[in-house]
């Protein structure tokens, strides 16, 4: 997991845990494509998902944030971090992704550093079983 936000990155709305819009696209397909059965991936039970990822996606001004499944190109389960406005006239949270490049990250507007529990879990919690 990547170091904590600093205060000054904070301020300056440095975007530090992106990834680009190309590469969410990629994962969330291959997501669908390898493991297309939900039930496949029994032995994640859960994300770590670290404070850094989401102070960046609250600077943005959202009214929530929906979280989209991918697999990393290292076979990782990873869950990606989306802010979204709401559209009063559709009655539907809209996506804050700009069509970005593909290389400049920061644009997109999509976070990810989560680990995927196991390994990243708390094996006292109530929640893991």
């Amino acid at each position: 997991m990547s170091e904590e936000r600093s205060t000054e990155n904070l301020a300056s709305n440095k975007v530090t845990n992106a990834i680009s819009l190309k590469e969410a696209q990629r994962w969330a397909k291959r997501w669908s494509k390898e493991e297309g059965n939900y039930n496949k991936h029994q032995q994640v039970h859960a994300f770590l998902i670290p404070k850094k990822d989401v102070l960046e996606v609250l600077v943005e001004g959202i009214d929530a944030v929906r979280a989209y499944i991918g697999v990393d190109d290292n076979g990782v389960e990873k869950l990606m971090i989306v802010g979204t406005k709401f559209d009063s006239s559709t009655g539907i949270y809209v996506d804050m992704i700009s069509q970005g490049d593909g290389v400049n990250k920061e644009v997109d507007g999509i976070y990810d550093f989560t680990e995927p529990c196991p390994p990243a879990c708390d094996p006292k919690s109530p929640m893991f079983k």
